[in-house]
């Protein structure tokens, strides 16, 4: 047993009097039975917590919220400080945005039923975030409305804490909406970051989620997503590694009609380690989904992906793809994936497949023929092997602003010995 989840235990009683909310109550009652996750805990058996089992951050420490300017980007920037929401005083007609201690108690009553168990038995840090996070952020999207300007909630890492964020939102029937969910920082620190999304019927959510802490940080985040009928999702998540950074994503296609296209990107260096875990629910028919995960790690970095596509018995006329392709540069980077279909309908068009390879050298050897340096060559290999997901962003500002940052961290990870 951890120290640090034996004191979160104990003292549970004590913060479920403080929050006061249902939210809280569930997280103490998922924690009672909660063990710690060992390498025989199948979704944890390829990422060890040996660094956080005993650490003694501080809860409760603050910094000052602000955001990194996008050029290009007019959002609506929602800011956490490590205990508080920091909102704009206006927002767009048919958006309404507080936090949960701000709402009258029949509203909070009534979200908090509508708040989906984060893997309950199976996501530790979800029931920790339930029951330590101080604030909920709230957005609700009414009916119809066609909103213009990114919302983009940011959160990063402070030095020696621990934070707990957690964003609940409800994109009503035939709303359209752009969410950017945005954690940088590094240093030595416990954050976990909880997004759920309600997608109304027809209704459409483009939604990206950055998590490019690193350091000595320990990032646990998830984003969990339930879909209406004929509702869209396009999204894209990128991942840089840390101490440990995990990300859980859960889509569920709760009515017929509805549409995921999901892209992920993550590029390790060092001896960092990124875990990306993704569950698809398809409960009902004619949905669809596409997945797609790409990857390039190098040094003595390591990178996980389990992908799950769960067709139901009544699941009929399901189209479902998932891909995860990988690329080594050093012999003693790793990647551990675990593409999986299961599939109990009968009338479906389902594929799935995985690879690891390294870069080519002839196509190296190709561009320094034509005068291109090595360490460049590099770099534009990389880039092209993930710029197809890029450009399928919507909004240009923010593909513009992630290709930059993905150049940087490019040149970094293809270092050239002189």
């Amino acid at each position: 047993m951890s120290v640090w989840l034996q004191t979160l235990k104990e003292g549970a009683k004590a913060r479920i009097d403080d929050a006061r909310t249902p939210v809280a109550e569930r997280g103490a009652q998922l924690l009672k039975d909660a063990v710690w996750p060992t390498r025989k805990t199948e979704a944890w058996k390829y990422t060890s917590l040996h660094t956080l089992s005993d650490t003694d951050f501080a809860v409760g420490k603050t910094a000052r919220a602000n955001a990194q300017t996008i050029e290009g980007l007019d959002s609506s920037d929602l800011l956490f400080d490590g205990v508080r929401w920091h909102l704009p005083d206006q927002f767009e007609a048919g958006v309404k945005v507080a936090t949960f201690s701000n709402l009258s108690p029949l509203e909070q009553s009534e979200i908090a039923a509508d708040m989906m168990p984060v893997k309950p038995g199976r996501h530790l840090f979800g029931a920790i975030n339930d029951l330590m996070v101080q604030d909920i952020l709230v957005i609700d999207v009414e009916a119809d409305a066609a909103t213009t300007r990114p919302l983009r909630v940011v959160m990063n890492a402070i030095e020696g804490a621990v934070q707990h964020g957690r964003v609940w939102v409800r994109v009503a029937k035939g709303a359209k909406v752009e969410i950017i969910e945005q954690a940088e920082g590094e240093g030595q620190g416990l954050s976990t970051l909880i997004s759920e999304y309600l997608v109304g019927d027809h209704a459409k959510l483009c939604h990206s989620r950055f998590q490019l802490v690193g350091g000595e940080h320990h990032a646990v985040g998830g984003c969990h997503i339930k879909l209406g009928e004929f509702a869209r999702l396009r999204s894209t998540l990128v991942g840089f590694g840390s101490q440990m950074s995990r990300l859980d994503v859960d889509v569920e296609h709760a009515a017929s009609h509805a549409l995921a296209e999901m892209d992920a990107i993550y590029l390790l260096q060092g001896d960092e380690l990124f875990d990306l875990h993704s569950t698809i629910e398809h409960a009902v028919p004619n949905g669809t989904t596409d997945e797609n995960v790409r990857g390039i790690v190098t040094d003595s970095a390591k990178a996980v992906f389990n992908g799950r596509i769960h067709i139901h018995r009544d699941a009929q006329k399901t189209l479902a793809e998932l891909n995860n392709r990988n690329l080594l540069l050093s012999d003693s980077a790793r990647v551990s994936t675990k593409p999986e279909l299961e599939i109990y309908a009968d009338d479906v068009k389902c594929a799935h497949g995985a690879t690891v390879a390294e870069l080519d050298e002839e196509a190296i050897y190709y561009l320094q023929s034509r005068g291109i340096s090595e360490r460049d060559a590099k770099v534009m290999l990389n880039f092209g092997f993930i710029n197809e997901l890029v450009d399928k962003m919507p909004n240009e500002a923010l593909g513009d602003w992630l290709r930059s940052k993905l150049k940087a961290r490019f040149e970094s990870m293809n270092k050239v010995d002189a």
